[in-house]
């Protein structure tokens, strides 16, 4: 067989593997991609700001950052986080206080004021709706996702979530996995992978897992070779300069440009057959 023809046999087999991706979740993503990344920054951190979005920018990846509004480094590097939207970065709302519940395994630091147990949903969703203005204040945007701190989903035993649900492009739930069918996608309960310690390798195959499901992956990274729930500088670049030399198969965006898609799709779907 000569070579010509083993590239076009090749080429085929991938467009047929891409169609059948297609056909099997009634989803495609733009162009000949097989799967979305979301890289998202929790929490507001000096990291963040000097070595995910030095790297980010270097490949030309564009990322999430979810800010906690009362931290005071959003007050002291002002100016970078506006930059960072300039240069097309998200900014997103992770809440004023970042209130996690307190009763929870594993809670001993949730500080008494900060304890999403003894807040009213009514009172959170007043902050979050705060935290909204703050951030257009920022970098002028009128749209925004959000991400649940620890993904309680409670606030004074009540579901919070559903209130905010128009305040918003979509909602990052929950802790999970990779997002296994897009057919039943919730944008209003997205799961996330919180990485702490992984490899570049274990980060790289929950990537091409999601290429296999013709799915996505939503990282929510916390410290970039420093701070909290850290992932290594090596890591995170790793991960970067694989995302950039494959672009062919790996749509990396913004969390709320991804969902714009996403929701255009699920529109699309709805629509009644044409007689």
């Amino acid at each position: 067989m000569s070579r010509l023809i083993l590239i076009v046999l090749l080429g085929l087999s991938s467009m047929l593997q891409a169609a059948d991706t297609a056909a099997k979740h009634g989803f495609s993503w733009p162009g000949s991609v097989k799967a979305a990344v979301s890289l998202a920054y929790d929490d507001t951190l000096a990291s963040q700001l000097d070595v995910a979005i030095p790297a980010l920018n270097a490949y030309g990846l564009k990322a999430s950052f979810y800010l906690q509004l009362s931290s005071p480094l959003l007050t002291a590097r002002l100016s970078d986080w506006r930059k960072a939207a300039a240069q097309g970065h998200e900014l997103g709302n992770h809440t004023l206080f970042h209130q996690c519940s307190a009763a929870k395994p594993g809670r001993s630091w949730v500080a008494a004021e900060n304890d999403l147990d003894k807040l009213s949903a009514v009172q959170l969703v007043q902050q979050i709706r705060l935290g909204n203005s703050m951030l257009f204040a920022i970098d002028g945007q009128t749209e925004r996702t959000f991400t649940a701190p620890c993904g309680d989903a409670l606030a004074g035993g009540q579901p919070y979530l559903p209130l905010i649900y128009n305040d918003f492009v979509a909602i990052k739930a929950k802790p999970g996995a990779i997002i296994a069918d897009m057919a039943g996608f919730n944008v209003h309960a997205v799961e996330v992978i919180a990485p702490v310690g992984s490899s570049a390798a274990e980060l790289i195959a929950l990537v091409k897992q999601a290429a296999r499901y013709g799915t996505m992956v939503n990282f929510t990274f916390h410290g970039i070779g420093g701070d909290h729930l850290s992932v290594s500088t090596e890591a995170h670049a790793q991960l970067l300069a694989y995302l950039a030399a494959n672009r062919d198969i790996y749509w990396t965006d913004t969390f709320i440009n991804i969902m714009h898609y996403v929701k255009t799709q699920q529109k699309a779907a709805a629509k009644p057959a044409q007689p």
